[in-house]
């Protein structure tokens, strides 16, 4: 069954894989992007490649205008909702708390804790049987470092996704009666951009080594249990987090 969805953060990374396996399944795909116009607009052109439709929409997370009217783009295109991925999230340059100026802080908590909470306030408002939706399914990227902690590395970024392990329990006993599925997905080391982003382009591949697995995760392995959670074939899994980490 065909499905339309809208997924933050989509034009890198595990959001990326996750719209190229939806459009393999014919689904329809809002491709949020915060800034890569360019790599958005190639996501598109895969997803639709792939059998599926796609468009691609400018957004800022962060900015309470700015995700409803990505909110309002993919219906306008598409029609209703039946899931969200909630994806978009940003590290930075590696370090003990110590060591961490405000501002860097207050702007990673912004996007992926402020942001979070944004994109899934409009996900429950549009999805929810009483409000007019049609039911359906959220899924919240969050990381295995909330339960590690990333000391001397990004424990803000650690502590930022441990909010979306709430965030998703919480939710999914709200709207358990609202048609509405919630589950977070937990990633392990993924081989994805963001590592340079914290001054670290080997750190997949160098920690990957230390996992039980001996190896850090492709992108679309983490696609995949999302994918999963979004089907109907996930018709009772509510306020699940799921470690997709290879042991670790």
């Amino acid at each position: 069954m065909s499905k339309t969805i809208l997924i933050t953060g989509a034009s890198r990374g595990i959001g990326r894989a996750t719209a190229l396996l939806a459009g393999a399944r014919c689904w329809s795909v809002g491709v949020n992007y915060a800034g890569n116009r360019q790599a958005a607009e190639s996501v598109v052109a895969e997803v639709e490649a792939a059998g599926g439709s796609a468009v691609a929409i400018q957004g800022d997370v962060a900015e309470e205008a700015e995700v409803i009217a990505m909110f309002d783009a993919t219906e306008a295109a598409f029609g209703p909702l039946d899931g969200v991925v909630i994806n978009a999230g940003i590290a930075a340059q590696s370090m003990p708390l110590a060591e961490m100026e405000a501002s860097r802080i207050k702007r990673l908590f912004d996007v992926n804790v402020y942001g979070a909470f944004l994109c899934a306030r409009e996900a429950a408002r549009r999805l929810s049987t009483s409000r007019g939706g049609r039911g359906g399914a959220i899924v919240i990227v969050s990381s295995v470092s909330s339960r590690l902690g990333s000391p001397f590395e990004f424990i803000d970024y650690a502590a930022s996704k441990g909010a979306m392990d709430t965030l998703a329990i919480g939710l999914a006993r709200e709207l358990g009666r609202e048609g509405v599925r919630v589950n977070a997905v937990r990633p392990g080391l993924t081989a994805t951009e963001i590592h340079a982003t914290a001054g670290q382009p080997d750190r997949a591949a160098r920690l990957g080594e230390t996992t039980p697995m001996g190896r850090a995760a492709e992108p679309s392995e983490i696609a995949e249990p999302i994918l999963w959670l979004l089907s109907d074939a996930a018709s009772y899994t509510s306020g699940a987090v799921l470690d997709v980490s290879g042991g670790r």
